[in-house]
């Protein structure tokens, strides 16, 4: 006969015996943003636009931390290796998804096999730009002043194997023609120089260049988005200043490969439901950015069509950092 005291044992040791590995699997900690480079830039901006929101819908605090470094490839290395019952996110555009595992022999790191895709949260375009002094004010006028002005043919970029710089020579091939690209240390030196009549034309970001064109600083001849950007309606897209080109960027989530797939779906919901709140959309578009909200599968999809689109240009562009 079992004993009550026997009974007890039995059902302590039963207790403990499912509660260890629940305790095991169970996140530990808060949940880290990391943003592989310095605060201050877009990436910055939207992994703290998403925080805010974030804690509060999963109920636990979020820390947004800067791990700078070879272009964001440290930060991918180390989050490559995370236990299991870590919660963290690595928030990536394509320089480091996308271009950093073409270029470099090793990245130390493999986009598809390291890391999954949880949601994306903001695209971007491109755009071009010339200087105040530069006397062309549509596309057309200045692949004409290129070809006529060979020698003074050099376009700069927030850095050498940047997306602006490869959607740069993606413009230059559609349209037959070759330039110089000059890398700068980010977008400030780039525009200082613009405004300057240093470099006469730069390719960057459009939220990077909306500013001072608003300021009369500089022209914006063309942006790269399908439809002309709300922000600034009265710039022509590529394709309607005659070259049928359309690109964009992104800033995306990903969670290490050994995040447990239930806890990438509480997560990823959790950050659509941010996204596709009033006031975050607000606060993305006051950034000049498009807010995003995706499923893992969709943003799968993305990804798959994105490096269809940009492999070949990378790859034939022979650049090497």
């Amino acid at each position: 006969m079992t004993t009550r005291r026997q009974l007890l044992a039995l059902t302590a040791a039963l207790a403990a015996s499912t509660a260890l590995p629940a305790r095991a699997q169970a996140p530990e900690g808060p949940l880290r943003i990391v943003v592989p480079y310095a605060p201050g830039g877009s990436s910055d901006r939207v992994a703290r636009l998403v925080a805010d929101k974030l804690g509060p819908k999963l109920g636990l605090t979020v820390v947004v931390e800067n791990r700078t470094g070879g272009g964001g490839r440290i930060a991918a290395q180390q989050l490559k290796a995370t236990p299991a019952n870590q919660s963290v996110l690595l928030l990536a555009n394509p320089a480091l998804m996308l271009v950093a595992p073409l270029v470099f022999k090793d990245a130390g790191y493999d986009p598809e096999k390291d890391f999954q895709p949880v949601s994306q949260a903001s695209s971007y375009e491109f755009a071009v730009a010339v200087g105040a002094g530069v006397p062309v004010r549509e596309l057309n006028h200045l692949l004409a002043w290129v070809r006529a002005n060979p020698e003074q043919a050099n376009f700069g970029v927030p850095a050498t194997g940047s997306l602006p710089h490869f959607f740069g020579l993606m413009v230059g091939q559609k349209a037959g023609v070759k330039a110089q690209v000059v890398g700068y240390r980010g977008s400030g030196p780039l525009l200082s120089d613009l405004m300057g009549g240093q470099i006469p034309v730069a390719f960057d970001t459009f939220d990077a260049l909306l500013p001072q064109h608003e300021a009369g600083k500089i022209r914006i001849l063309a942006v790269s988005s399908a439809k002309r950007s709300p922000f600034a309606p009265g710039i022509p897209t590529f394709k309607e200043a005659g070259l049928d080109l359309g690109a964009d960027g992104w800033n995306t989530f990903f969670a290490p490969a050994s995040m447990p797939a239930a806890r990438v779906a509480q997560i990823g919901q959790a950050i659509r439901e941010v996204m596709q709140e009033p006031e975050t959309v607000r606060r993305f578009n006051d950034a000049r950015l498009g807010p995003v909200a995706s499923t893992p599968e969709q943003t799968r999809r993305m990804l798959a069509a994105y490096r269809a689109q940009w492999a070949p240009v990378v790859q034939t562009s022979g650049y090497q950092p």
